[in-house]
Formats: C-alpha cells, sequence, structure tokens
C-alpha cells in the first residue's frame, strides 16, 4: 500500500491539479492538449497555403478556443516565427474597433532621437493599435498585415465570431477576406465561432468561400477524452483507475469542459484522502460534487424543465431518456430512440404518446426551452439547444440512482 501525502503534499498537488484540469478555462498549454489530431493538421495546412483562411465552427463547449490557443504552439514545431494576436469578439465591436483590438495585441518597438546634433536615441515599446486611425478600412487592414506579415508567420485568430452582429461588419469582413486572398497578403485569418453550419458564420458572403477551409469542431471521441485525463493524471503525478477514466469519459458525451470538471473533483478526492490513486469510487463521487459546480444556468434551466407539482412526474425521466438516446451524427433522435431508455430508468414500457406531450413542452418556453425541435410532423427530430445540458443530466440520473453508474460504461454515444 502506497504511502499517504502528508499535508504539504495535499497541498501542493491539490493546486497542480486545479492547473491541469481547467472547466472553466480553455487549454493555453500544447502538452495538455488531446485528441483533434485531424481539425489541427486541417489548420496547419491551411496556414501554410498562400490566401487561404480558416473557419473553425461547431457546437458550444466542444474545445474551438483550445484549439485556437495551442495553434501557434503547433506551428512553431515548424522552426517559424510566430506572431499570433488572439481577440475575442463582443457584441459592441464594429468593423474599426476590432482591428484596432487585434492590432492593440501586437507591440513594436518605436525609437526616438532627442534634440539637438548629439541628442540620444531613445526607444520605447507601443502598441500598434495607438498608431492607427479611429476609423479603418479593408485597404487599411491590408497595407498594415503585409507589413507585419512580411517579417514573421502571421496568424490573427478571432473567437466568438459569431458575436459580431449587423450586416455591415459582415460585409466588410468579407471584403477583408477577399482582398487578402486575392493580393496573397502573407497572413491566415483563424475565424472561430459557435454554428451549426459555417453559413451561419459567412451568410449571404458565398463569395468568399472559395478562399476559406471549413473546418468543423464534432464532439470529442472516447478516446480523446479519456486522454484529457490520463494526460492530466500523469502530469501531476497520480494515477487512476482504468474503468474510472473510461466512467469519466463515457459521462461528458463529447464535451471535455465535464471531463475537466469531474476529473477535478475526482483528483482533489483522492489527495483528500491521502492518495495519488484515483479510484473508481473517487470518480463516483467526484460525479456527485461536480452537479453542486455546475454552471448555474445550467442547474436553473433544469429546475424550470422538470419543476412539477406532482410527485411521480415523468420530465426528469424523459429529460434522462433524451440524454441517455442514440442521436445521429446531427447530435438528433427522434421520439422513438427515447422507448428503450425510458422503460430501463422507470420500469415500465412507455409508448410514444405516453411521452411525446412531454417532449413538446420541453421544446417550449414555459419549460425552457431545453429541446429543439427540426424536421416536418412525421419526421420530428430532437437536440439539446445547450449541449452542456445532456452531461449534467446524466449526472442527476446517476447521483439519484435513476441509473446506476455503470450504464455510464455502455453508453458510450461518441
Amino acid at each position: 500500500m502506497s504511502e499517504s501525502l502528508t499535508k504539504d503534499e495535499q497541498m501542493k498537488l491539490g493546486i497542480q491539479v486545479g492547473y491541469v484540469f481547467r472547466p472553466s478555462a480553455p487549454i493555453n498549454e500544447k502538452d495538455l492538449f488531446a485528441g483533434r489530431t485531424d481539425q489541427i493538421r486541417r489548420v496547419i495546412d491551411a496556414i501554410f497555403q498562400e490566401g487561404q483562411h480558416v473557419v473553425l465552427y461547431g457546437e458550444r463547449g466542444v474545445g474551438k478556443t483550445s484549439l485556437a490557443n495551442v495553434i501557434s504552439d503547433f506551428v512553431e514545431e515548424a522552426g517559424k516565427t510566430i506572431l499570433a494576436p488572439h481577440v475575442t469578439c463582443d457584441r459592441t465591436d464594429d468593423y474599426s474597433k476590432l482591428w484596432k483590438k487585434i492590432f492593440g495585441e501586437i507591440y513594436v518597438v518605436k525609437s526616438e532621437r532627442g534634440l539637438g546634433f548629439l541628442g540620444k536615441e531613445t526607444s520605447s515599446t507601443v502598441s500598434l493599435g495607438q498608431e492607427l486611425p479611429n476609423v479603418l478600412t479593408p485597404n487599411d487592414v491590408r497595407i498594415h498585415l503585409n507589413q507585419l506579415g512580411r517579417q514573421c508567420m502571421l496568424i490573427v485568430i478571432i473567437d466568438e465570431y459569431d458575436r459580431l452582429k449587423g450586416k455591415e461588419i459582415r460585409e466588410l469582413f468579407a471584403d477583408t477576406i477577399k482582398t487578402l486572398s486575392d493580393q496573397t497578403v502573407p497572413v491566415t485569418l483563424v475565424l472561430v465561432g459557435v454554428a451549426e453550419s459555417v453559413n451561419d458564420l459567412i451568410a449571404h458572403h458565398q463569395s468568399v468561400e472559395r478562399a476559406l477551409v471549413q473546418i468543423h469542431m464534432p464532439r470529442m471521441k472516447q478516446q480523446e477524452l479519456e486522454e484529457i485525463v490520463t494526460k492530466g493524471v500523469g502530469r501531476v503525478d497520480m494515477t487512476i483507475d482504468n474503468q474510472g477514466v473510461r466512467r469519466l469519459a463515457s459521462l461528458s458525451k463529447g464535451l471535455p469542459h465535464y471531463t475537466h470538471l469531474v476529473a477535478l473533483h475526482s483528483a482533489r478526492l483522492a489527495i483528500d484522502s491521502g492518495q495519488r490513486h484515483i479510484s473508481l469510487n473517487n470518480v463516483d463521487d467526484g460525479i456527485k460534487r461536480a452537479l453542486d459546480d455546475a454552471q448555474q444556468s445550467i442547474r436553473d434551466a433544469y429546475q424550470k424543465a422538470t419543476m412539477s407539482t406532482r410527485k411521480e412526474s415523468l420530465y426528469p425521466s424523459v429529460m434522462l431518456a433524451c440524454a441517455l438516446a442514440i442521436p445521429d451524427e446531427f447530435g438528433c433522435f427522434a421520439a422513438g430512440d427515447l422507448r428503450e431508455p425510458l422503460n430501463k430508468i422507470t420500469g415500465k414500457p412507455y409508448a410514444i404518446p405516453n411521452y411525446a406531450r412531454h417532449l413538446k413542452d420541453l421544446c417550449e418556453e414555459t419549460r425552457g426551452p431545453i429541446l429543439k425541435m427540426r424536421g416536418t410532423k412525421h419526421r420530428l427530430r430532437f437536440h439539446f439547444i445547450d449541449p452542456l445540458m445532456q452531461p449534467f443530466i446524466l449526472m442527476k440520473g446517476c447521483a439519484g440512482k435513476e441509473i446506476p453508474f455503470d450504464l455510464l460504461d455502455s453508453t458510450t454515444l461518441y
């Protein structure tokens, strides 16, 4: 049996696991980044192609920003000097304000000579954004990017691009991409946004589509989520049960946020008991603790969706069945996909008419909406509006003993 950790070791290790497992912050270190080999390769290929730019899109919570954060680290392995300003859009940005924000992340050395023939030359570091006029045009942007791109490999990462509102700014960005591509300016723009399709990000601007490499970020595969856990645990010199790794990754349903959240609580439970090994019991208890640490908006939405004056309300069970249903490639499921999981949860043979109303209610304002309905009357399909809701529902189901923890191990959906 291994020696118990001292109090000082527990304190130090507790800080370390808080660094490697970060549910509320994107990864910004290549050594902690896991999976996404295909997406990384496609981004790097685009960077080395003149006139090509990148649109990185997908559901909320799949790790788009984390990938954007480590792009420059992977490119540096090719021996290139990288300049990669990374900004996040907000709803107040217009075209000029956003580009001044981008150039504000770039610093240059400015030299000045003092008065007189023997005046001493002094230098200072200033933000390039300070040197620019308040109003910028696509041509102004092209000129400055061209000057910078001749000196280094320039990658401009524009995160949460979907938050930019208004036709004018989208058209100006389309003009910018087109002129950068047509004139082969040595820069790569990486636009990152939440969207179901790239058309949601560049609607009405198909003229620039040929200049964009469109990279969809799907939910992570089971193996990739397990890699997050094993990399993080190994980084702090801890170990974990193989079954615990599988269970933790299965619960996450392709979303690294929950992998980090539950791994963090599981590791701290092991540390608090004086151990470096994370047991399966630690993982199960970590799932329960993670419920209290989930986003308040998720907890509130769940309560609103399941609230009922009836003790035997079917809404919690229907939502749990939705979370367990096996979706199609677009993350959607049909009403019929709920029959088997709902029967397992309740021990009763429910037919579609018994819970069709519940599905409809979960698509409306009175209970959320939690789900979004799509398709025609006889081919309706549903999906969670907020993808982070699905793993939360599974955690609630396990904590409330509506489903056994080991059921997670046999329902790997991604």
